[in-house]
């Protein structure tokens, strides 16, 4: 009878969760399967036109759509070292005898509750007034100009407010992993006469293994399907200098209402980041290390 009861339960909430999850996930997904391989603007009132893999062929010889992915590659590589190694450093910042290590830790973590479109503008502001303003008051015009018009410096500059707004997550994932070593590990490679460097490349790092694995994961993912940023920041711009994969393919639907190309970019995108992401768990996750 309790077995019954167990099941009734267990269904009652999974059911609905199963539901929710194949109607806004599963199905929309199959259809835009389906959509890759037609031609169609979008209009419900025009025809589909199957065309097989055309529209996967033409997006290899799309110039834009291959521009954008080289865009997304740099940016992520960027973003992945910079977001991790400002994360951990903070991580390990906060967990000493730091007196307003609190106060530390509720700064470094702010920047993550502000949502990508509202940090993308107050970061306008600054790389456009602010830097200027600095510009002109320090003499270093080289270093304090306006990024955004920029091209390369316009990709460095999405990296930094990226970087700004994901580095304090990372940090408390950190703060996580590095709480769970035994004090006493570190303890006796005092005694032992080990420096700093030896405690962290030694125990510290082989034991946040796990954490790497959350870490990278969430940096690896989240970079490549940024959009918030990457629109309210550049626009893709200047002269499409920052158009990110999600961009381009937002833009290919509902921009120029090519709906089956669209969706063919959305496929392979898909795959791009469901690759890259699984090569990563699996590779981080033979490197941890059991207590």
């Amino acid at each position: 009878m309790s077995k019954r009861k167990d099941k009734a339960w267990f269904a009652l909430f999974t059911v609905p969760l199963l539901f929710i999850f194949t109607t806004v996930v599963i199905i929309p997904f199959i259809i835009g399967i389906v959509y890759s391989f037609v031609n169609w603007d979008g209009i419900p009132a025009n025809p589909k036109v199957f065309v097989g893999f055309d529209n996967y062929v033409q997006l290899f010889q799309d110039d834009r759509f291959l521009s954008s992915a080289w865009h997304t590659v740099q940016f992520t590589l960027l973003a992945l070292v910079c977001v991790n190694i400002l994360g951990l450093g903070f991580a390990l910042l906060v967990t000493t005898k730091l007196r307003s290590r609190n106060a530390a830790r509720t700064m470094f973590f702010m920047p993550n509750l502000i949502g990508g479109l509202i940090l993308g503008y107050i970061w306008q502001f600054i790389f456009t007034d602010a830097f200027s303003f600095l510009g002109e008051k320090t003499g270093l015009g080289s270093v304090f100009f306006n990024w955004l018009l920029h091209p390369q410096f316009a990709l460095y500059a999405i990296v930094a407010v990226f970087t700004w707004q994901l580095a304090g997550y990372t940090m408390i994932i950190y703060i996580a992993g590095i709480q769970g070593i035994p004090d006493e590990l570190m303890e006796a490679a005092k005694v032992d006469g080990a420096s700093l460097w030896q405690r962290l490349k030694s125990i510290v790092f082989p034991l946040l293994m796990p954490s790497f694995t959350i870490c990278l994961f969430l940096t690896l993912s989240g970079a490549f399907k940024i959009y918030d940023v990457n629109l309210s920041l550049t626009k893709g711009g200047p002269s499409n200098a920052t158009e990110m994969f999600a961009m381009n393919i937002f833009n290919e639907i509902f921009a120029y209402g090519n709906y089956g190309l669209g969706q063919a970019k959305a496929i392979i995108f898909f795959l791009i980041v469901a690759g890259l992401t699984l090569t990563q768990v699996i590779i981080t996750k033979r490197k941890e290390v059991q207590m």
